[in-house]
């Protein structure tokens, strides 16, 4: 399984996520590339303890059953899900500057994001606390989700 845990599959994500452009077409959702690459910023600085994220609301389907589908099953996450509002560009997270400043700030926050994974401080908005191998995971997940949204 992919995961931000393996060189290789770092190093292949972050290239898909560099031929990403300002005119990438979206495939489905609202988002512009722009705003993609700030969500996912948003998300990364959530995770290191840099943004604050609305608060975890834990139960048993989120911690144990979704988290370990949305993990493990090997399966494309849905269209549609709405994220929290502070980090979608569209409801009050980030909003898009210069292309190229946006996607270096982004591999940036990504590798620091690799590089701490074992101590991040927080818990992930909808599963809940996560471990090292969890949020590399997670982190993967994302990325590779928004970057098919944008057909990368």
């Amino acid at each position: 399984m992919k995961t931000f845990a393996h060189p290789p599959d770092t190093e292949l994500l972050l290239a898909r996520l560099r031929r990403v452009s300002p005119d990438s077409e979206r495939r489905w959702g609202r988002m512009t590339p722009g705003q993609m690459l700030c969500h996912l910023s948003d998300a990364m600085r959530h995770s290191l303890g840099e943004r604050p994220s609305s608060s975890y609301r834990p139960t048993w389907w989120r911690t144990k059953g979704m988290k370990w589908i949305g993990l493990w099953v090997p399966i494309p996450w849905p269209h549609g899900l709405r994220s929290r509002p502070e980090l979608d560009p569209q409801r009050g997270g980030s909003q898009p500057g210069e292309f190229a400043k946006d996607l270096a700030t982004l591999e940036d926050l990504t590798r620091r994001f690799i590089a701490g994974a074992a101590t991040l401080p927080g818990a992930h908005p909808l599963f809940g606390p996560l471990t090292a191998k969890e949020w590399l995971r997670w982190c993967w997940l994302h990325h590779d989700h928004h970057l098919r949204q944008f057909g990368v």
